[in-house]
């Protein structure tokens, strides 16, 4: 089964193409200014093209819900629902965070904790079997302080992800590791959206919403005094 996998919840703008869990084709790139809406297309184009394929022959579109960038994730979003409506396939949906710990699976770590970078001392984040890849905890929105996972002290524990270099200026956790270049990609989607293709855990693509895990707040200015 061909599907395609979009993966927009980071810095990372990441798509690509899988024949069952072979990787044909990935185009990703991470940038400071959040380049999904500029690059999306492209990179699905680019994708297909590199995979020698075409649209028609895609059979399931897969896509990293969340948590993350709010507006990475409305952008992704709103693309995978177009080409699942334009394609008349059905839409795969997995948790960004496990696209972050597929790479460290099996590398004696007892636990991997994916953090997503949130404004000031907060992260998102979820406790992960370092070697099944089992989720023990839910998603969630945790502000860090020097007590943060100490009921985890004594095991070998990984932080990834773009708040690991937060966690390890306030952690108190001897013997941790942290990896803060890591992003979720693509290409990480790819063994979780077969599996769920197998089952036919498939979205309802017209009441679809990503995992925004809060409200989205903007910052409205302050009026001035005079006015």
């Amino acid at each position: 089964m061909k599907i395609l996998h979009i993966e927009t919840s980071s810095k990372n703008c990441s798509v690509a193409i899988s024949d069952g869990e072979e990787l044909l084709c990935l185009c990703e790139e991470v940038s400071e200014n959040y380049k999904q809406s500029e690059s999306l297309h492209t990179f699905v184009e680019w994708a297909l093209e590199g995979a020698e394929i075409s649209l028609k022959d895609i059979e399931a579109v897969s896509l990293g819900k969340g948590p993350g960038s709010y507006t990475g994730l409305r952008i992704g979003a709103a693309s995978a629902k177009g080409f699942c409506y334009g394609l008349k396939v059905p839409l795969i949906a997995v948790n960004s965070l496990e696209t972050k710990i597929e790479p460290f699976l099996g590398q004696n770590y007892d636990i991997i904790i994916p953090l997503i970078d949130a404004r000031r001392m907060e992260v998102y984040c979820a406790v992960f079997d370092g070697n099944s890849g089992k989720m023990l905890t839910e998603t969630e929105a945790k502000i860090l302080d020097e007590q943060s996972f100490k009921e985890l002290e004594g095991k070998k524990i990984l932080f990834v992800g773009d708040g690991a270099k937060k966690a390890q200026e306030i952690l108190q956790i001897s013997g941790a590791d942290f990896n803060e270049n890591v992003y979720p990609s693509a290409k990480y989607l790819i063994k979780k959206s077969v599996e769920k293709f197998n089952r036919q855990d498939f979205e309802d693509v017209a009441y679809f919403e990503p995992f925004y895990l809060k409200d989205f707040h903007s910052v409205k200015k302050k009026s001035s005094e005079n006015a």
